[in-house]
């Protein structure tokens, strides 16, 4: 555990020579939380458009990469569509991977410096470690979503079953019941990954904080504010689905906007002491 290092005068009697005070610094788990407004996630949305249009081209890889990542789903659906919900929770667990360089992006701008894409590539670089870390945590969610999607894929079908019919054929009891455990099954997942991932991963790239300590306090901030965060959830999960629907062209805005609002909700939450980076 890091420790702080500052001098110690000498006492009263002037017996105690100068030396060092090796008193251990607050665990990332005990860092103070922002109380956080029903409006903060609106704002940090419009943060998140402001470091869009400041780095624009760097903003349009990324959200390129989120476009040609729905339609290889697309691909996956139609040559093998028993395959699509297990490729689908890995892109859900990719995304904020792929934000990690929009996050260095919003942290050179509000350090005053000018981002590029080559430093957002090699983000991972500054903690490495921690990040591969928590690439794994995320790796093993994703084996297990991917393993329930098959699991409900195969009790819910004999077979492989049709996906090109007409729209009523989708209306049958077995095709309703797919849908229904497959969102809940979905949605425990999905709102277990957003609880680790929430604030950790900015962390990690900000403050090199250790993966375990990140992803717990993420989820004491979503345990502690649950109205604001899964109204940020909520948000982010309709701006997803609303630029997803006319051929993914809608991600190449979106993605990176909530990218770099993931970014303001970090710096939102987490109170900036003194020792704080800039």
């Amino acid at each position: 555990m890091a420790t702080s290092v500052t001098a110690v005068q000498p006492n009263a009697d002037g017996l105690a020579p100068l030396g060092f005070d090796t008193r251990p610094e607050p665990s990332a788990l005990d860092l103070p939380l922002n109380t956080l407004p029903w409006s903060a996630p609106f704002a940090w949305l419009k943060a998140g458009w402001r470091d869009f249009t400041r780095a624009p081209a760097i903003g349009l890889f990324y959200g390129l990469c989120f476009v040609l990542m729905g339609w290889a789903l697309v691909g996956t659906f139609q040559r093998a569509p028993e395959y699509t919900l297990a490729l689908s929770a890995g892109f859900l667990l990719l995304g904020p991977f792929l934000c990690l360089g929009l996050y260095h992006a919003s942290r050179e701008l509000e350090q005053g410096r000018q981002p590029s894409l080559l430093r957002s590539l090699t983000a991972w670089r500054i903690s490495s470690a921690q990040l591969a870390i928590f690439a794994a945590v995320l790796l093993v969610l994703e084996m297990l979503w991917g393993r329930a999607a098959m699991i409900v894929f195969a009790i819910s079908f004999e077979g492989v079953p049709d996906f090109n019919g007409p729209l009523s054929s989708f209306l049958t009891e077995e095709f309703i019941t797919f849908g229904v455990v497959y969102t809940a099954v979905g949605a425990i997942f999905a709102g277990l990954i957003f609880a680790i991932s929430v604030v950790s991963m900015p962390m990690i790239l900000d403050r090199s904080v250790d993966a375990v300590s990140a992803g717990l306090l993420s989820m004491r901030l979503v345990a502690t504010q649950p109205g604001v965060m899964w109204l940020w959830a909520a948000l982010i999960g309709l701006l997803s689905l609303v630029a997803m629907l006319p051929g993914f062209a809608g991600l190449l805005l979106v993605a990176p906007v909530l990218g770099h609002a993931s970014w303001h909700a970090y710096r939102a939450a987490l109170a900036q002491g003194p020792n704080s980076p800039p």
